[in-house]
Parts: structure tokens; sequence; C-alpha cells
């Protein structure tokens, strides 16, 4: 029944609304994700800079970056390919550029209805624009408790059972070993809050996608000569040009979609919950900087893993190859038989950062119903923990099916109310591009602005 329900959320109802709303808002913002794409770079610098006791834009950016960066890079490439053939990468590209606007809205409105707290951080996302925003609280309860809820049951698990299963698979490591671990260094984290989590993450998450995209950059360079065949290879294979696999064109598009939106997260409101917790001068910034989380997402890392696959001899069409394997064979050509040690580890470090950001955004869910209740944040902390021990020794199955379930009916609703709110977020963009025109090199948000909007002003002095 999970996966009756979850085949029309998730291959149906999601893709056409995700696309929509994703072609809509690149429209309406007249391309924003590419008129702004050089002062990305300028805001990404910007951000960089720390206050003491904040969240800086660019310590919530590699927050998120941990997010959506994870074994979807490394084994959900592999899966689109094997089932959909190369051309399900063009629509991975195609679903990531146009994400880039999803996303950028999501997070500017996540910024603008975000609530300071005590300590100098702030609390944002979903479920409180739904609150303040549409004034439909029922549904930012909803929200947040399917959050809390999918996270505290399934989604570190999948992520815990990820990293024990390939750390047996290469080193022969008892899974509960490998949990145990596992749970002793997130404790070390998770209990010092967001601003701990940001610091981790502000070390791991450079070295982890630079590391791969170097890595990724070596096999091309070897390649080099074969790349503009690959290219052709993946631009043909999306329109049906070349001898296809599974489905044909209908598998390329399916798969390119699916794995695109479950890699690159935008819609999905998750990295919404992290964008408000940045200090910034515009709400737009961090909308700017977010929608570059989702390129380095998709356009640099998948693609690394893509042409990783397409540019060894491995005959993809016959199918005998699927998966997390179809990457770790094509390394091994390219770069010898301890590719298999590379690949373990650097899905280590995406699950654990992953586990970092799933629990936060649990924390978050939390937080909507009881603000700053430390009693019940430190027993979220310790089911987490049980999780990742419990996660390492488990076949997860039908725990995970009622998790795409939970997932599924959180960007259901995101998207719901992205599409109420998308005039809130349209002003606040108007705002920045008039500011930018009249010379103003980094724009200030004026809560004036939205007068009518029921916004925590205290966030923006």
């Amino acid at each position: 029944m999970l996966d009756t329900v979850n085949g029309i959320l998730w291959g149906k109802l999601l893709i056409v609304m995700l696309i929509g709303v994703g072609v809509w808002f690149t429209v309406a913002s007249r391309f924003v994700q590419f008129r702004y794409f050089a002062q990305m770079f300028k805001v990404f610098k910007q951000g960089m800079r720390h206050e003491k006791g904040r969240v800086s834009s660019f310590q919530a950016l590699l927050v998120s970056v941990a997010g959506r960066v994870g074994a979807g890079n490394i084994a959900g490439v592999a899966v689109a390919i094997t089932l959909g053939g190369p051309g399900a990468i063009f629509w991975m590209w195609m679903v990531g550029l146009i994400g880039m606007a999803t996303s950028f809205y999501e997070c500017t409105l996540a910024q603008i209805f975000k609530q300071s707290e005590d300590d100098g951080t702030y609390r944002g996302g979903p479920a409180y624009y739904m609150h303040k925003g549409m004034n439909q609280k029922w549904m930012g309860v909803i929200y947040s408790g399917l959050l809390a809820l999918s996270v505290g049951t399934a989604l570190i698990a999948l992520q815990s059972f990820t990293v024990a299963s390939s750390f047996n698979e290469s080193f022969g490591v008892p899974t509960h070993y490998t949990g145990i671990v596992l749970a002793i260094v997130t404790a070390l984290i998770i209990f010092g809050g967001i601003k701990r989590i940001a610091e981790v993450a502000e070390w791991i998450v450079p070295f982890m996608a630079i590391g791969y995209f170097v890595l990724g950059v070596f096999v091309i360079g070897q390649n080099v000569e074969k790349v503009p065949e690959a290219l052709m290879l993946i631009v043909n294979s999306a329109f049906g040009l070349e001898p296809a696999i599974g489905g044909g064109l209908g598998a390329a598009i399916l798969m390119g979609v699916q794995r695109g939106l479950f890699s690159n997260e935008a819609g999905l409101g998750h990295a919404a919950n992290v964008a408000a917790v940045a200090h910034v001068k515009h709400p737009v910034n961090q909308g700017i900087v977010q929608s570059f989380s989702v390129f380095i997402d998709t356009m640099i890392l998948c693609t690394v893993t893509a042409m990783i696959i397409l540019l060894s001899d491995i005959n993809i069409l016959s199918g005998d190859i699927g998966g997390i394997a179809l990457t770790q064979i094509a390394l091994s050509e390219h770069i010898g038989d301890w590719s298999g040690i590379f690949v373990t580890i650097a899905l280590m470090l995406f699950a654990f950062t992953t586990i970092l950001y799933l629990y936060y955004l649990g924390e978050n869910g939390l937080n909507f119903f009881s603000r700053n209740n430390k009693p019940l944040f430190n027993a979220y902390r310790v089911i987490i923990l049980l999780q990742i021990v419990w996660g390492s020794l488990q076949d997860l199955g039908t725990v995970f099916a009622f998790a795409d379930l939970a997932v599924g009916l959180l960007a259901l609703g995101n998207l719901i109310a992205l599409a109420f709110l998308f005039k809130t977020g349209q002003k606040a963009l108007n705002d920045y591009d008039q500011q930018l025109k009249a010379g103003v090199k980094q724009p200030v948000f004026n809560t004036s602005e939205l007068q009518d909007v029921n916004l925590d002003r205290q966030s923006w002095k």
C-alpha cells in the first residue's frame, strides 16, 4: 500500500508540481538564478564573514550542502543511468536549473519569516511561513510533526545503514561497531546545537565536496578526448536519439527528474529550515546563496559522477551492473583497485554530514511545538543516537517506504505554501533589485516594505 501511494505521490503528483512551480518561479522572477549567477559569488564572499555568536550565511550554506550532497550524488546518479540511460543526466540538469529558482524563493521566505532566539540565533522554515505568512498554524503543526517524526524514525537510520553496510563490505567491520562509533561522534556535535553543527560543516563539507570534485577533474583530464562524445551521448539519449535501455525516452525523463529532485531537494522545504538560521542583511541574500547550493549539488557533483561512469568502458546498455557498484567499477577502471576504499570513505563523509543536517531539521520541527525546550531536545538527541545504532543493524525497506511518504507530504505542503506566498517573496526580490539598481552594494532589508506581513521585526534590527 505504501509503495502504491508513494508511486502516485512521487511518480506523478510531485513531479508535475515541482517542475510546474520551478518553471513558474523561473519565468516570474525573470530567471533570477541566471541573472544573479555572478551575484552569487559576491554574496557568497560577503557571507564568509562571521559575527560572534551568530551563524553566517556561508555556514548556513554549508549545512544545507551537507544535506543536499550525499549518497544521491554517488549512488543516485548511477541508478538514474542504469534505469534511464545517459539521457537521464540531461533531465537532472534541467531539474537542477529550474530548481534553483524554487530554492531561491523557499529560502528567501524562510528568512523573511524567521524568528529571533535568545542566544542570538534564528529559527524558521516552512512551518513558520505557513503559520505567519498564510495564517495557517495547523499546516505548520502538521509539517513540523511530520518533519520530526520522519527524521526521528527513519531518515537518519538510512544514512547509518548506508555507512555501516559500506564499511562492512569494504573492510569487514561489523555493522554495529560502525553504528556505535558514528553515534558517539554525532553526540559530540549535536549536543552543541546549530552553532556547533555549522562549525563542523564549515570544515568537513568543503573538504569532501572539493575532494570529490578534484577526483572527477582528474578522471576527466585523463580522458579529455572522450568528453565531447560523452556529452553528445547524454544530449542525444535525452531525446531518444541513441539506443535506449529500460523504458527508452520516457525512462530517461522520469529517472532524471526523480533522481534530480531527490538529490537537490529544491521545493521539498528541508533546506529552508537551515536557510533561516543565517544572519544576513537582506533575505534575498540567503535565497541567492541557497540557489547556488543546488548548482553545486546537481550541476557540479552529480555531473562528476556521471562523467566518471560514462568515460569508462563499461557497457551500461547491458544493465548487468547497477547502483553504487556501477560507480565503484567505473572508478576502479580509472584509478585502480583502491577506488572501493575511496567510495566508502566518501559515502561515510556524505552520510555523516547528512545526519547532522537531518538532526537539525528534526530539532527545528520540535521547536515549533515547544520553543527552546532543552529537556525535549536532549531526549530527541538520545532517540537520534539510538536510531543511528539501530539503523546500522537493520534491513529498513518498510521503514523507508514510510519515510518516503512523510517526505512527499512535506513537499506537497511546502509547494502549496510557496504558491500562496509567492507575492511576498517577489516583493523582497523587487526591493533587492531596486537597491542594486540604485547603486547600493549591499542591500539592506527594510521591513516597512512588507507592512502588511506578520514577520518578526526584531530579527531585522
